[in-house]
Protein backbone atom coordinates (compact mmCIF):
# COMPACT_ATOMS: atom_id res chain seq x y z
CA UNK A 1 0.00 0.00 0.00
CA UNK A 2 1.05 3.79 -0.76
CA UNK A 3 2.92 5.63 1.91
CA UNK A 4 4.09 2.68 3.81
CA UNK A 5 0.74 2.58 5.11
CA UNK A 6 0.67 -1.59 5.61
CA UNK A 7 3.66 -1.67 8.04
CA UNK A 8 4.59 -0.31 11.80
CA UNK A 9 7.99 -1.82 12.17
CA UNK A 10 8.44 -3.48 15.14
CA UNK A 11 11.02 -6.22 16.89
CA UNK A 12 11.56 -8.36 19.73
CA UNK A 13 14.15 -8.12 22.62
CA UNK A 14 17.23 -10.44 22.88
CA UNK A 15 19.61 -9.72 25.68
CA UNK A 16 18.68 -7.88 28.56
CA UNK A 17 18.90 -4.08 28.37
CA UNK A 18 18.84 -1.11 30.31
CA UNK A 19 16.55 1.75 31.49
CA UNK A 20 17.84 5.27 31.48
CA UNK A 21 20.89 6.71 33.66
CA UNK A 22 20.16 6.48 37.27
CA UNK A 23 18.83 9.89 38.72
CA UNK A 24 19.53 11.04 42.56
CA UNK A 25 17.10 11.27 45.30
CA UNK A 26 16.20 14.59 45.66
CA UNK A 27 18.23 16.65 48.18
CA UNK A 28 17.15 16.55 51.67
CA UNK A 29 16.88 20.09 53.34
CA UNK A 30 17.34 20.59 57.14
CA UNK A 31 14.73 23.03 57.26
CA UNK A 32 11.76 20.89 58.25
CA UNK A 33 11.95 19.35 61.83
CA UNK A 34 9.99 15.95 60.44
CA UNK A 35 9.31 14.79 64.20
CA UNK A 36 7.52 18.15 64.92
CA UNK A 37 3.91 17.12 65.79
CA UNK A 38 3.07 20.41 63.47
CA UNK A 39 4.52 18.57 60.71
CA UNK A 40 3.24 15.31 61.36
CA UNK A 41 -0.44 16.79 61.72
CA UNK A 42 -0.10 18.51 57.82
CA UNK A 43 1.65 15.00 56.57
CA UNK A 44 -1.08 12.95 57.88
CA UNK A 45 -3.85 15.02 56.59
CA UNK A 46 -2.38 15.45 53.56
CA UNK A 47 -2.06 11.60 53.27
CA UNK A 48 -4.95 11.41 53.93
CA UNK A 49 -6.75 13.50 51.48
CA UNK A 50 -4.76 11.58 48.81
CA UNK A 51 -6.21 8.31 49.85
CA UNK A 52 -9.46 9.69 50.28
CA UNK A 53 -9.63 11.04 46.76
CA UNK A 54 -8.93 7.25 45.40
CA UNK A 55 -11.76 6.04 48.00
CA UNK A 56 -14.05 8.72 46.52
CA UNK A 57 -13.50 7.58 42.80
CA UNK A 58 -15.23 4.18 40.65
CA UNK A 59 -12.93 2.10 38.25
CA UNK A 60 -12.78 3.08 35.00
CA UNK A 61 -14.84 1.14 32.53
CA UNK A 62 -13.51 -1.32 29.84
CA UNK A 63 -15.03 -0.83 26.37
CA UNK A 64 -15.45 -2.97 23.78
CA UNK A 65 -14.29 -2.17 20.29
CA UNK A 66 -16.97 -3.50 17.40
CA UNK A 67 -15.20 -6.21 15.30
CA UNK A 68 -16.99 -9.06 13.42
CA UNK A 69 -18.39 -11.75 15.37
CA UNK A 70 -16.78 -14.81 13.39
CA UNK A 71 -12.99 -13.87 13.90
CA UNK A 72 -13.40 -14.94 17.68
CA UNK A 73 -11.68 -11.92 19.09
CA UNK A 74 -12.45 -9.15 21.42
CA UNK A 75 -10.84 -5.88 21.48
CA UNK A 76 -11.34 -4.11 24.63
CA UNK A 77 -10.16 -0.38 25.48
CA UNK A 78 -9.64 1.01 28.81
CA UNK A 79 -10.91 4.31 29.25
CA UNK A 80 -8.58 6.12 31.84
CA UNK A 81 -10.23 9.69 30.53
CA UNK A 82 -13.39 9.27 32.96
CA UNK A 83 -10.65 9.76 36.03
CA UNK A 84 -11.25 13.08 37.71
CA UNK A 85 -8.61 14.90 35.63
CA UNK A 86 -9.57 13.31 32.55
CA UNK A 87 -6.40 10.69 32.37
CA UNK A 88 -4.43 7.59 32.72
CA UNK A 89 -1.97 10.00 34.51
CA UNK A 90 -4.41 10.57 37.42
CA UNK A 91 -3.47 7.01 38.54
CA UNK A 92 0.26 8.37 38.53
CA UNK A 93 0.43 11.68 40.27
CA UNK A 94 -2.09 9.93 43.18
CA UNK A 95 1.06 7.61 43.92
CA UNK A 96 3.64 10.26 43.14
CA UNK A 97 2.10 12.17 45.77
CA UNK A 98 1.86 9.40 48.12
CA UNK A 99 5.48 8.41 47.44
CA UNK A 100 6.72 11.89 47.84
CA UNK A 101 4.86 12.50 51.12
CA UNK A 102 5.38 9.25 53.16
CA UNK A 103 8.89 9.87 51.57
CA UNK A 104 9.36 13.35 53.17
CA UNK A 105 9.89 14.68 50.30
CA UNK A 106 6.90 17.21 49.65
CA UNK A 107 6.81 19.84 52.70
CA UNK A 108 3.98 22.57 53.55
CA UNK A 109 4.33 25.57 51.50
CA UNK A 110 7.12 24.01 49.35
CA UNK A 111 5.92 23.88 45.97
CA UNK A 112 6.22 20.57 44.05
CA UNK A 113 7.85 20.65 40.42
CA UNK A 114 7.45 18.51 37.57
CA UNK A 115 8.62 18.39 33.83
CA UNK A 116 5.83 16.95 31.84
CA UNK A 117 4.24 17.29 28.34
CA UNK A 118 0.67 17.95 29.93
CA UNK A 119 -1.71 15.16 31.29
CA UNK A 120 0.54 14.41 34.30
CA UNK A 121 0.70 17.90 35.21
CA UNK A 122 -2.96 18.21 34.85
CA UNK A 123 -3.54 15.65 37.54
CA UNK A 124 -0.48 16.94 39.81
CA UNK A 125 -1.93 20.32 39.97
CA UNK A 126 -5.12 18.70 41.21
CA UNK A 127 -3.09 16.87 44.01
CA UNK A 128 -1.16 20.08 45.28
CA UNK A 129 -4.17 21.76 45.52
CA UNK A 130 -5.93 18.98 47.30
CA UNK A 131 -3.23 19.20 50.02
CA UNK A 132 -2.73 23.19 49.62
CA UNK A 133 0.97 23.23 48.33
CA UNK A 134 1.77 25.15 45.27
CA UNK A 135 2.70 23.48 41.63
CA UNK A 136 4.77 24.41 38.95
CA UNK A 137 4.85 22.37 35.84
CA UNK A 138 7.62 22.89 33.14
CA UNK A 139 6.57 21.81 29.67
CA UNK A 140 7.37 22.30 26.15
CA UNK A 141 6.14 25.63 24.71
CA UNK A 142 3.93 23.44 21.93
CA UNK A 143 2.12 21.84 24.45
CA UNK A 144 -1.96 22.07 23.78
CA UNK A 145 -3.56 24.83 24.61
CA UNK A 146 -6.34 22.89 26.73
CA UNK A 147 -3.89 21.16 28.37
CA UNK A 148 -2.53 24.58 29.68
CA UNK A 149 -5.77 25.63 30.66
CA UNK A 150 -6.74 22.69 32.99
CA UNK A 151 -3.15 23.09 34.66
CA UNK A 152 -4.38 26.90 35.52
CA UNK A 153 -7.42 25.82 36.11
CA UNK A 154 -6.30 22.98 39.39
CA UNK A 155 -4.19 26.29 40.67
CA UNK A 156 -0.66 24.97 38.72
CA UNK A 157 1.63 27.68 36.88
CA UNK A 158 3.32 26.44 33.90
CA UNK A 159 6.91 27.37 32.97
CA UNK A 160 8.03 26.87 29.28
CA UNK A 161 10.98 25.73 27.43
CA UNK A 162 11.80 26.16 23.91
CA UNK A 163 13.53 22.83 24.09
CA UNK A 164 11.46 19.42 25.46
CA UNK A 165 15.02 18.04 26.46
CA UNK A 166 15.86 20.61 28.63
CA UNK A 167 12.85 20.16 31.04
CA UNK A 168 14.22 17.81 33.23
CA UNK A 169 17.00 20.38 33.87
CA UNK A 170 14.73 23.43 34.27
CA UNK A 171 12.42 21.20 36.47
CA UNK A 172 15.73 20.52 39.06
CA UNK A 173 16.91 23.75 39.21
CA UNK A 174 13.33 25.44 39.89
CA UNK A 175 13.06 23.13 42.93
CA UNK A 176 16.65 24.39 44.27
CA UNK A 177 15.77 27.83 43.25
CA UNK A 178 12.33 27.56 45.18
CA UNK A 179 13.47 25.18 47.90
CA UNK A 180 10.15 22.79 46.62
CA UNK A 181 10.41 19.15 45.39
CA UNK A 182 10.91 17.90 41.28
CA UNK A 183 9.05 15.08 41.41
CA UNK A 184 10.39 13.60 38.73
CA UNK A 185 8.02 10.98 37.28
CA UNK A 186 10.22 10.10 34.69
CA UNK A 187 12.21 8.46 36.84
CA UNK A 188 9.52 7.29 39.81
CA UNK A 189 7.04 6.36 37.70
CA UNK A 190 7.92 2.49 37.90
CA UNK A 191 8.32 2.30 41.69
CA UNK A 192 5.86 4.56 43.13
CA UNK A 193 2.97 2.30 42.26
CA UNK A 194 2.56 -0.82 43.50
CA UNK A 195 2.80 -3.44 40.70
CA UNK A 196 1.28 -6.41 42.78
CA UNK A 197 -2.02 -5.49 43.34
CA UNK A 198 -3.87 -2.29 45.19
CA UNK A 199 -6.30 -2.04 42.84
CA UNK A 200 -3.21 -0.96 40.27
CA UNK A 201 -4.72 -0.96 36.39
CA UNK A 202 -3.27 -4.46 35.60
CA UNK A 203 -5.10 -5.57 38.60
CA UNK A 204 -8.36 -3.58 37.43
CA UNK A 205 -8.07 -5.27 34.26
CA UNK A 206 -7.80 -8.69 34.81
CA UNK A 207 -10.67 -8.25 37.39
CA UNK A 208 -13.07 -6.57 34.54
CA UNK A 209 -12.54 -9.46 32.43
CA UNK A 210 -13.22 -12.17 34.51
CA UNK A 211 -16.81 -12.89 33.65
CA UNK A 212 -15.37 -12.43 29.54
CA UNK A 213 -15.21 -15.43 27.08
CA UNK A 214 -11.50 -14.99 27.10
CA UNK A 215 -10.68 -13.15 31.10
CA UNK A 216 -7.08 -13.73 30.06
CA UNK A 217 -6.37 -11.29 27.62
CA UNK A 218 -3.52 -12.46 24.28
CA UNK A 219 -2.19 -9.00 24.55
CA UNK A 220 -2.22 -6.36 26.43
CA UNK A 221 -0.79 -2.94 24.45
CA UNK A 222 0.65 0.71 26.45
CA UNK A 223 2.30 3.37 25.06
CA UNK A 224 4.98 4.53 27.32
CA UNK A 225 5.80 8.44 28.16
CA UNK A 226 7.47 7.22 31.28
CA UNK A 227 7.17 4.09 30.53
CA UNK A 228 5.41 3.22 34.18
CA UNK A 229 2.11 2.00 33.14
CA UNK A 230 4.19 -0.49 30.63
CA UNK A 231 6.06 -1.59 33.92
CA UNK A 232 3.29 -1.81 36.31
CA UNK A 233 1.22 -4.17 33.87
CA UNK A 234 4.34 -6.25 32.40
CA UNK A 235 5.22 -6.78 36.48
CA UNK A 236 1.48 -7.41 37.64
CA UNK A 237 1.53 -10.26 34.49
CA UNK A 238 4.85 -11.67 35.29
CA UNK A 239 3.48 -11.52 39.28
CA UNK A 240 0.48 -13.71 38.46
CA UNK A 241 1.69 -15.81 36.51
CA UNK A 242 -0.54 -15.02 33.14
CA UNK A 243 0.63 -15.79 29.90
CA UNK A 244 -0.03 -12.33 28.44
CA UNK A 245 2.13 -10.31 26.28
CA UNK A 246 3.26 -7.08 26.42
CA UNK A 247 3.36 -4.41 23.72
CA UNK A 248 4.74 -1.09 24.01
CA UNK A 249 3.89 0.72 20.70
CA UNK A 250 6.39 4.30 20.25
CA UNK A 251 5.51 7.21 17.95
CA UNK A 252 8.65 9.20 15.47
CA UNK A 253 10.42 11.22 17.11
CA UNK A 254 11.44 8.88 20.60
CA UNK A 255 13.98 6.60 21.32
CA UNK A 256 12.50 3.78 23.19
CA UNK A 257 12.09 1.67 20.28
CA UNK A 258 15.75 1.90 19.45
CA UNK A 259 16.70 1.80 22.37
CA UNK A 260 14.44 -1.16 22.78
CA UNK A 261 15.94 -2.80 19.63
CA UNK A 262 19.79 -2.43 20.20
CA UNK A 263 19.74 -2.41 23.54
CA UNK A 264 21.33 0.61 24.09
CA UNK A 265 19.74 2.30 27.76
CA UNK A 266 22.08 5.92 26.23
CA UNK A 267 20.40 6.33 22.83
CA UNK A 268 18.93 9.69 22.60
CA UNK A 269 16.75 11.80 19.99
CA UNK A 270 17.41 15.15 18.75
CA UNK A 271 13.59 16.56 18.51
CA UNK A 272 9.92 15.82 20.98
CA UNK A 273 7.26 14.00 20.04
CA UNK A 274 4.14 15.04 18.43
CA UNK A 275 2.06 12.87 20.21
CA UNK A 276 1.96 14.32 23.96
CA UNK A 277 2.27 12.28 26.49
CA UNK A 278 4.25 9.79 24.74
CA UNK A 279 7.55 8.81 23.26
CA UNK A 280 10.97 10.65 24.92
CA UNK A 281 13.88 11.87 23.52
CA UNK A 282 15.86 10.01 25.86
CA UNK A 283 15.34 6.13 27.51
CA UNK A 284 14.12 7.27 30.49
CA UNK A 285 14.70 5.35 33.85
CA UNK A 286 11.05 3.97 34.42
CA UNK A 287 11.02 2.22 30.67
CA UNK A 288 11.90 -1.14 31.69
CA UNK A 289 12.47 -3.01 28.24
CA UNK A 290 13.24 -6.00 29.81
CA UNK A 291 10.14 -6.75 31.08
CA UNK A 292 8.28 -5.91 27.74
CA UNK A 293 7.54 -8.75 25.01
CA UNK A 294 7.37 -6.69 21.87
CA UNK A 295 7.82 -2.99 20.38
CA UNK A 296 5.68 -1.09 16.72
CA UNK A 297 7.06 2.02 15.66
CA UNK A 298 4.18 3.69 15.13
CA UNK A 299 4.12 6.51 12.27
CA UNK A 300 2.06 9.77 13.74
CA UNK A 301 -0.13 9.88 10.49
CA UNK A 302 -0.97 6.73 11.50
CA UNK A 303 -1.59 7.27 15.25
CA UNK A 304 -3.73 9.97 13.83
CA UNK A 305 -5.96 7.74 11.98
CA UNK A 306 -6.58 5.50 14.31
CA UNK A 307 -8.57 8.20 16.52
CA UNK A 308 -10.35 9.32 14.21
CA UNK A 309 -11.44 5.62 13.49
CA UNK A 310 -12.18 4.92 16.87
CA UNK A 311 -14.39 8.14 17.07
CA UNK A 312 -16.22 6.89 13.93
CA UNK A 313 -16.57 3.21 16.12
CA UNK A 314 -17.70 4.39 19.24
CA UNK A 315 -18.36 7.79 18.99
CA UNK A 316 -15.80 8.90 21.35
CA UNK A 317 -12.85 11.22 20.57
CA UNK A 318 -9.37 10.22 22.47
CA UNK A 319 -6.24 11.99 22.51
CA UNK A 320 -3.30 10.46 20.33
CA UNK A 321 -1.16 7.84 22.72
CA UNK A 322 -4.60 6.40 22.45
CA UNK A 323 -4.29 6.27 18.55
CA UNK A 324 -0.92 5.28 19.04
CA UNK A 325 -2.35 2.21 21.11
CA UNK A 326 -4.66 1.57 19.13
CA UNK A 327 -3.28 1.20 15.68
CA UNK A 328 -0.73 -1.22 17.32
CA UNK A 329 -4.06 -2.78 18.82
CA UNK A 330 -5.24 -3.50 15.35
CA UNK A 331 -2.21 -4.83 13.36
CA UNK A 332 -2.49 -7.27 16.36
CA UNK A 333 -5.74 -8.58 16.05
CA UNK A 334 -4.69 -8.63 12.39
CA UNK A 335 -1.83 -10.94 12.85
CA UNK A 336 -4.29 -13.56 15.03
CA UNK A 337 -7.20 -13.28 12.16
CA UNK A 338 -4.46 -14.14 9.75
CA UNK A 339 -3.42 -16.72 11.76
CA UNK A 340 -6.66 -18.50 12.82
CA UNK A 341 -6.28 -17.43 16.74
CA UNK A 342 -8.89 -16.63 19.12
CA UNK A 343 -8.63 -14.19 21.99
CA UNK A 344 -8.72 -10.81 23.26
CA UNK A 345 -6.65 -8.19 23.22
CA UNK A 346 -6.91 -4.79 25.73
CA UNK A 347 -5.17 -1.29 24.88
CA UNK A 348 -6.10 2.13 27.10
CA UNK A 349 -7.81 5.35 26.03
CA UNK A 350 -5.40 7.81 27.57
CA UNK A 351 -6.80 11.04 27.49
CA UNK A 352 -10.07 12.77 26.08
CA UNK A 353 -9.63 14.25 22.43
CA UNK A 354 -11.08 17.62 23.53
CA UNK A 355 -7.90 18.51 24.41
CA UNK A 356 -6.34 18.09 21.11
CA UNK A 357 -9.17 20.02 18.80
CA UNK A 358 -6.49 21.93 17.59
CA UNK A 359 -4.16 19.18 16.39
CA UNK A 360 -5.50 15.56 15.85
CA UNK A 361 -8.66 16.75 15.15
CA UNK A 362 -7.43 19.60 13.01
CA UNK A 363 -7.08 19.12 9.03
CA UNK A 364 -5.12 22.78 9.38
CA UNK A 365 -2.34 21.22 12.17
CA UNK A 366 -1.96 17.96 10.04
CA UNK A 367 -1.41 20.23 6.73
CA UNK A 368 1.56 22.04 8.56
CA UNK A 369 3.00 18.65 9.73
CA UNK A 370 3.16 17.27 6.64
CA UNK A 371 0.97 14.49 7.74
CA UNK A 372 -1.07 12.40 5.22
CA UNK A 373 -3.71 10.30 7.55
CA UNK A 374 -5.56 9.15 4.09
CA UNK A 375 -3.64 5.64 3.97
CA UNK A 376 -3.68 4.93 6.76
CA UNK A 377 -7.30 5.41 7.34
CA UNK A 378 -7.89 2.97 4.13
CA UNK A 379 -5.74 -0.12 5.85
CA UNK A 380 -7.78 0.43 9.00
CA UNK A 381 -11.16 0.38 6.93
CA UNK A 382 -10.27 -2.31 4.72
CA UNK A 383 -9.02 -4.70 7.79
CA UNK A 384 -12.59 -4.07 9.27
CA UNK A 385 -14.28 -4.70 6.17
CA UNK A 386 -12.63 -7.72 4.90
CA UNK A 387 -10.02 -8.77 8.24
CA UNK A 388 -7.05 -8.65 6.07
CA UNK A 389 -4.55 -6.05 6.60
CA UNK A 390 -3.09 -4.59 3.23
CA UNK A 391 0.26 -4.99 2.64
Amino acid sequence: MASGAGSASDGRHGAAGGGGAAVAAPARTLDVDRSDPEYRTWLKEAVRKVQADANRSADTHLLRFPLPERWGIDLYLKDESTHPTGSLKHRLARSLFLYGLCNGWIRPGRPVIEASSGSTAVSEAYFAGLIGVPFIAVMPRTTSAEKIRLIEFHGGRCHFTDDPRAMYEEAAALAVATGGHYMDQFTYAERATDWRGNNNIAESIYHQLRLERFPEPAWIVATAGTGGTSATIARYVHYMQYDTRICVPDPENSCFFEGWTTDDPAVTGDRGSRIEGIGRPRMEPSFLPCAVDRMMKVPDAATVAAVRALEDAIGRKAGGSTGTGLWSALRIVAEMVAEGRTGSVVTLICDPGDRYLDKYYSDAWLAAEGLDIGPYRAAIDTFLATGSWPE
